[in-house]
């Protein structure tokens, strides 16, 4: 697997836990758990972040792999 590719696919489960996430809060904000709700907000960001860096990674990679 190329490091391209390994970006991708980490990408991809940090999307799956950010969606697992996004789903945790849309429950928490029936139970009006106000200090729980910034926790998963919290979260969300930091995912996010994550998933930048990631397919980051992944387009230099690929940039890399398609010049050699």
């Amino acid at each position: 697997m190329s490091s391209s590719e390994e970006s991708l696919a980490r990408a991809e489960a940090l999307l799956a836990r950010l969606e697992a996430t996004r789903a945790e809060l849309e429950r928490l904000s029936e139970s009006e758990d106000a200090d729980k709700a910034l926790d998963i907000l919290t979260e969300l960001s930091d995912l996010s972040r994550q998933v930048e860096e990631e397919l980051q990674r992944a387009k230099r990679a690929a940039e890399t792999d398609a010049q050699a």
